[in-house]
């Protein structure tokens, strides 16, 4: 019962550990997140700076991964060039090592500290920056608390056969100890925290110096694993970065064991202390590979090219969701939006491709525009997905208001292209079918009521983006005027029914589904200036006129 205990206590200050590392990487990224990444994607303007960059914003963020996930995006994007790229991933390697030195000095009464300023700051705080920092403190304190707790609850565990004996048996396979140092750091996603809690193994006596070497070689290689899982679906420089990442560290995880037995002798004559004997390995590792690979920039970009080389199509997906900017609301809503802008333009090039195969009906802009509206649900849904995922976090109530804003713009620009799809072209596709054409009147009248509905969406994108009172209201008032020439045409169209003109009463079904398909999408797009004048407090709730009281009628006796 007593090892049960042990063991529940061990894995209850490893959470605390790992939940520590994440409220100093959120805090941050929500105090300073758009200067820290601006400050990445100017500072690499040679590969000396760039290394610089990655060490202070890993220091910063106290995680490698998160420095990581930034930088391939920025890769991606084409904001950061490849080997200045790879030049940061290595900075942010010497980066965790140096925070593993902070966190590992012996000053008790500074997480107690931490504690207590950062709850202090985040309470008094009314501001997103302020609340950020004070988060940020408080993770530090609770790191701290956590490494803590980790080495009360080892110290017992000097004594423990069983674990010496496990040990005993790690020490004779150098193999299977880099391995399971590589899987704790993968499953923790930090190789920062695998290399504290063995540093409190080694100053407790339990690791030997060799086998702490190992382990700490293990776990920056499985430091590397989450990044690269991270950009999967990202562009390919993304994907290239951080395999190479991942491979530089492979081979220095590699050499290491194989020397670490002389890594550790040499360790030893100077630091007989097993923690600081583990910490200096770890800074040893990394400082290492960045002079043995810095120079290398240029063939490992060519060997992660060959890895991966450019899709013989453009890639298909989301160009703007950045999954390493959730932590930043502000940031996070605007990668959104420009993606939902994105979407627009899609539906806007469907709905000129409709009118297209309405002007000529044998034309292959039908199948291209059903390929477009693939797109654009896949979008929709991508969309979707991250502004929940976004919405798990601490919005204020702007935020909350954006995103749904964002959302709402989103699904009714899929409507849209479901009506572009499944109604204007479909009636395109009809009347190539059936050889019919329209009247030189119905065409004229149709041709108008679709310019009307391309310059409203147009006019829609810009209030989407601008958040602009005045357009907003031009949007309603464009709405007004497509119910009022719909229903012109559709009078005027009957009319020459009426009179039976041939090719009025051929396409009269066809004539009213386009203008009524061609309303419903204005309907759709006007519905992003509501929330604009609801809160600006220009919006009733009801069209309907306030009901006139009934006459109460007077019956002679």
């Amino acid at each position: 019962m007593h090892s049960t205990i042990q063991l529940i206590d061990l894995l209850g200050a490893g959470a605390l550990l790992l939940w520590g590392l994440r409220m100093i990487k959120t805090g941050v990224m929500r105090a300073f997140g758009a200067s820290l990444r601006l400050w990445i994607a100017r500072g690499t303007g040679n590969r000396f700076t760039a290394v610089l960059s990655g060490i202070v914003a890993t220091l910063a963020l106290q995680s490698s991964t998160a420095t990581a996930v930034i930088t391939a995006s920025f890769a991606s994007n084409g904001v950061i060039k490849p080997r200045m790229a790879q030049a940061v991933m290595l900075g942010a390697n010497v980066g965790t090592s140096i925070a593993a030195v902070i966190l590992s000095l012996d000053v008790h009464w500074f997480g107690s500290a931490m504690i207590l300023v950062g709850v202090m700051v985040f309470s008094l705080s009314k501001f997103t920056r302020g609340k950020g920092v004070g988060r940020a403190i408080l993770g530090l304190g609770l790191m701290l608390l956590a490494l803590q707790l980790v080495g009360n609850v080892t110290e017992p565990l000097r004594q423990s056969e069983v674990m010496i004996a496990i040990l005993s048996g790690l020490r004779d396979a150098p193999a299977f100890a880099l391995i399971l140092a590589a899987v704790l750091a993968f499953v923790a996603s930090s190789s920062l925290a695998v290399v504290l809690f063995v540093a409190l193994l080694a100053s407790a006596g339990i690791v030997s110096a060799p086998l702490a070497v190992t382990l700490v070689a293990g776990a920056n290689l499985g430091g590397a694993i989450p990044p690269l899982l991270a950009v999967l679906r990202e562009g390919t420089e993304a994907r290239r970065l951080t395999l190479a990442n991942l491979v530089v560290r492979a081979v220095g995880a590699i050499l290491l064991t194989s020397l670490a037995g002389p890594a550790a002798g040499l360790l030893q004559a100077v630091l007989p202390n097993g923690s600081a004997l583990t910490i200096a390995a770890h800074i040893g590792f990394n400082l290492a590979l960045l002079v043995l690979f810095l120079p290398l920039l240029g063939p490992i970009g060519r060997l992660a090219a060959l890895a991966i080389p450019e899709p013989s199509s453009p890639e298909r997906g989301t160009n703007y969701l950045d999954d390493s900017v959730l932590d930043t609301p502000t940031i996070a809503l605007a990668a959104a939006a420009r993606e939902t802008l994105r979407v627009s333009d899609i539906v806007l090039r469907m709905l000129q491709g409709s009118l297209e195969s309405l002007r000529k009906p044998g034309s292959a802009a039908r199948s291209a525009i059903s390929v477009l509206d693939d797109d654009v649900d896949a979008l929709n849904q991508a969309i979707k997905l991250y502004l929940t995922r976004l919405d798990q976090t601490e919005l204020d109530e702007d935020d909350a208001v954006r995103s749904a804003e964002i959302m709402g713009f989103a699904i009714n620009l899929e409507h849209v292209g479901d009506i572009v799809e499944g109604g204007l072209c479909e009636a395109a596709a009809k009347m190539g079918k059936r050889k019919l054409s329209f009247s030189p009147d119905g065409l004229a009248e149709i041709v108008a009521l679709y310019e009307k509905t391309i310059s409203n969406m147009q006019l829609s994108q810009t209030v989407f983006m601008t958040g602009d009172a005045q357009l907003a209201r031009q949007l309603v008032a464009a709405k007004v005027d497509v119910r009022r020439l719909e229903a012109r045409s559709a009078q005027a169209h009957i009319q020459r029914v009426r009179e039976r003109v041939p090719a009025s009463v051929e396409t009269s079904s066809l004539h009213l589904d386009l203008l009524r398909d061609l309303k419903r999408i204005t309907a759709h797009l006007a519905s992003v200036a509501y929330p604009i004048l609801e809160t600006k407090g220009e919006l009733d709730e009801s069209r309907l006129r306030d009901a006139v009281p009934l006459q109460a009628k007077i019956v002679p006796e």
